[in-house]
């Protein structure tokens, strides 16, 4: 099941660097997200661990739900433009991504051999990343390049969920912290935008 939900993220991943329309991009966000919220609370069952199953809950609350709501009535409020434009053409990405996925799993082959468990999905977190900050160069639109750090952070949860079977719960509400702060940030930019 776990692997199903781990390629199902990384497709959502990839998915996101093909889109053209600003709320497909938020949907394939709060996709990825619900997937991410998902992996953790299944290991949670899995591992009986009450710390992973709740925030697997919070993670599909605020990431797959919260926060695109807050992204689409930034977009509303501000009028922003709906279509975004890649500076990457589509014939460039469709030969970039595969290169990327590649060079990661060879990048991590060594470190690959001190973990008994989980090394594959290890692995794609770490392409997850690599994938997120193509989004982030790939798009000049601020909504998509916050997405794209978002993005990097999904993968930074399911590289530590992976890793370790689970983060403490302190670690992760430093997370959350850090998303609030975030959106506070995006609400200063989103009106710095609109003025202009």
């Amino acid at each position: 099941m776990v692997d199903v939900l781990i390629g199902l993220f990384v497709a959502t991943l990839i998915t996101e660097l093909f889109s053209t329309r600003i709320y497909k991009l938020i949907g394939w966000y709060a996709l990825n997200s619900l997937i991410l919220g998902s992996i953790a609370t299944y290991i949670g069952f899995s591992t009986m661990d009450k710390e992973m199953i709740i925030t697997g809950i919070l993670t599909m609350f605020i990431k797959f739900l919260l926060i695109p709501y807050i992204f689409k009535y930034f977009i509303q409020k501000f009028k922003l433009p709906r279509q975004i434009v890649p500076t990457i053409k589509i014939h460039y990405s469709v030969i970039i991504i595969p290169m990327v996925l590649v060079f990661t799993f060879y990048l991590i082959t060594p470190i690959l051999q001190s973990f008994e468990f989980h090394s594959n999905y290890i692995a794609i977190a770490t392409a997850g990343m690599f994938l997120s900050l193509l989004l982030i160069n790939e798009f000049d639109n601020l909504v998509a390049k916050i997405i794209g750090f978002l993005s990097i952070e999904n993968s930074l949860f399911l590289l530590g969920v992976s890793a370790t079977d689970g983060m403490p719960m302190l670690i992760e509400l430093g997370v959350f912290f850090d998303l609030l702060m975030l959106i506070i940030v995006v609400n200063l930019l989103f009106k710095h935008q609109g003025e202009l």
